[in-house]
């Protein structure tokens, strides 16, 4: 699960005057919240809108969308007590990460207790009389500070390992959304009015949904690697068919669908850091941070119990 703004204009030199700059950082700006299905590499579904957008609301317009007990992973942006319980009544799960946006409990008494559980029952909820939410909280040591995440599944369901696995294969949505900016050329947006733009948006990335489908396709039938395909050399073949349409191909391997067997990624280890453009409002994002974990209160506890259908949940180690 991913969010990204797109901005509607070209882009220009790396070297800019101060009013350049100005224009491109207040250019016009699309909100895209994408699905990107883990197991095919390819988009599921999307959703745009202008960029004070809530990718939170995109997200519960697309739950019909999910195929029957999804398992969705996302980052911290997709929190809260609505959108999870939204998931949950449509009978999916979720392995999500939260930051100090969040506020859990322990010790809630909701559930049977182990050291992993902990609730989400923000307090307008518990006025609403609604249910609390019983996770258990997973951390996975990264890179410069832990990671928490959190999950409706118990262990026996799905283990830690394997929630710091698929929480490691969300990274994949993030270059699936440099393949669409970048390889594929759509970081700027040509349109100059919103609906042209929004179009746009739509048609470039069922454009590559149907590049990336048809040469994994193909490295699938010629007995190779779906996932090695290289979105940059199946485009180039594209693109080489297209311009050659009136030259008969001589052999089969200058056929298309062969070329597109030939797309894979390079083997060799990269020594840089691949290209990057200048742009004027590099946001420094703030730290995610950790989680606000509490203990009930003895009114809490007493409100959880007072509710109806405790006996429900339950929550195995």
């Amino acid at each position: 699960m991913r969010r990204e703004r797109v901005t509607a204009a070209r882009g220009s030199a790396k070297k800019q005057t101060a009013t350049a700059r100005h224009k491109k950082a207040t250019s016009p700006q699309l909100w895209l919240t994408l699905l990107w299905h883990v197991g095919s590499g390819l988009p599921w579904a999307w959703r745009t809108g202008p960029s004070g957008a809530r990718e939170r609301d995109h997200l519960v317009a697309m739950v019909p969308e999910l195929p029957a007990h999804a398992l969705l992973v996302a980052d911290a942006g997709f929190v809260g007590y609505e959108v999870w319980q939204t998931l949950l009544e449509a009978g999916h799960h979720f392995v999500i990460r939260v930051g100090a946006n969040v506020r859990l409990l322990r010790q809630l008494w909701w559930t049977r207790e182990h050291t992993q559980v902990v609730y989400l029952w923000p307090d307008y909820a518990a006025r609403k009389q609604q249910l609390p939410l019983v996770l258990r909280l997973v951390v996975v040591q990264g890179g410069k500070q832990p990671v928490y995440l959190v999950t409706d599944l118990p262990k026996t369901r799905l283990s830690d390992r394997q929630v710091a696995t698929i929480y490691g294969a969300r990274w994949g949505v993030e270059v699936f959304f440099r393949t669409f900016k970048q390889t594929f050329g759509c970081r700027k947006l040509r349109s100059r009015s919103a609906r042209n733009a929004q179009l746009e948006l739509e048609w470039s990335l069922l454009g590559l949904w149907s590049i990336c489908l048809l040469g994994r396709r193909e490295l699938g039938a010629s007995g190779q690697e779906p996932a090695r395909l290289s979105p940059a050399a199946a485009l180039h073949a594209c693109q080489g068919t297209l311009r050659e349409y009136r030259v008969r191909p001589e052999t089969p391997i200058e056929m298309l669908w062969a070329q597109l067997r030939l797309a894979q990624l390079d083997d060799y280890p990269r020594r840089s850091p691949k290209t990057s453009r200048a742009y004027p409002r590099k946001k420094q994002r703030p730290p995610i941070g950790i989680p606000h974990i509490l203990l009930a209160t003895d009114q809490q506890i007493a409100q959880a119990a007072a509710l109806p259908g405790k006996e429900a949940f339950r929550l195995a180690a």
